[in-house]
């Protein structure tokens, strides 16, 4: 909440409903900045002008009154609940935040993206993070050993499963199945996926790892057919001979690199219970 335009309790229903709330800019005359938002009802955006405090605010209104000037008040939204005024101001106060003299960002901080943040996707506001099916795809190129020890998960080897593994986002929940053997672990993806020769894993390059299967660097300087790694952190991890599986029961599986298991309640139940973890609770 920033100083003095936003109340700090939350509003009761009968406030709510009133619709005499306004939102209302200040503007420095000297060069038609706009350096401070807030909302208020009656003659509240009047006040700051006689408040002597040492905020960003009153230095900058003071600084205007010494040029023998006054600050632009300007209402930019009225006839609004107390509700749809602080979701308004907000909203400004996020758009031009770096800019402005509020102290703090007032009601909603949590339901708007972080500043500083538009480079990168974020969960909850660029994607979701979900619960997915892994096919370990065990063989000649990849070895669950490996995955397990070192802390990452791998496909490639052409355009379909370079494209599953880009699909995982950080945050990711995932159920490793090893085909012919069942569910071997329940990790939760670290960094997306990218091409095995730029992994580094607890300072070393993965390719420098004493891996089981060094045809991992099959196709190492393509782009296309190079294998892409996800590093992964293991909840749960066991051996192959300690896999989660009970035939005939209709747990889900699939050849696919990647599969959602949004649609599968009976896996995730079993999964949970197997494992002693709470997948639904990871990805909150």
């Amino acid at each position: 909440m920033h100083q003095a335009s936003v109340h700090q309790n939350i509003p009761s229903v009968t406030e709510m409903a009133t619709s005499d709330y306004y939102v209302y800019v200040y503007i420095d005359p000297r060069n038609f900045e706009e350096f401070y938002f807030g909302k208020g009802r009656g003659s509240r955006k009047n006040a700051h002008l006689f408040e002597d405090t040492d905020t960003e605010k009153s230095r900058r209104i003071k600084a205007i009154t010494k040029a023998g000037m006054s600050p632009i008040i300007r209402v930019i939204a009225r006839n609004l609940t107390e509700h749809d005024a602080l979701l308004v101001e907000k909203t400004l106060l996020w758009k031009l935040g770096r800019q402005l003299t509020n102290v703090s960002s007032g009601h909603y901080t949590d339901k708007f993206r972080p500043h500083n943040t538009l480079h990168v996707e974020l969960s909850g506001y660029d994607y979701e993070k979900g619960i997915y099916y892994y096919n370990v795809g065990d063989g000649d190129v990849r070895c669950w050993e490996d995955y397990k020890e070192f802390g990452f998960i791998s496909a490639g080897q052409g355009k379909r499963w370079k494209d599953a593994m880009l699909g995982f986002q950080p945050g990711d929940v995932i159920a490793a199945y090893l085909k012919g053997h069942g569910f071997v672990g329940i990790g939760q993806i670290l960094q997306r996926a990218s091409p095995v020769r730029d992994v580094v894993i607890k300072g070393a390059p993965l390719l420098n790892l004493p891996l089981t299967r060094q045809e991992l660097s099959k196709n190492v300087d393509s782009d296309e057919l190079c294998e892409f790694v996800a590093t992964t952190k293991w909840h749960r991890a066991v051996s192959r001979g300690e896999a989660k599986w009970l035939a005939n029961s209709g747990l889900y599986t699939t050849t696919h690199v990647r599969a959602s298991l949004d649609g599968q309640p009976l896996t995730i139940d079993y999964l949970e219970r197997e494992f002693d973890i709470d997948l639904r609770n990871l990805v909150a």
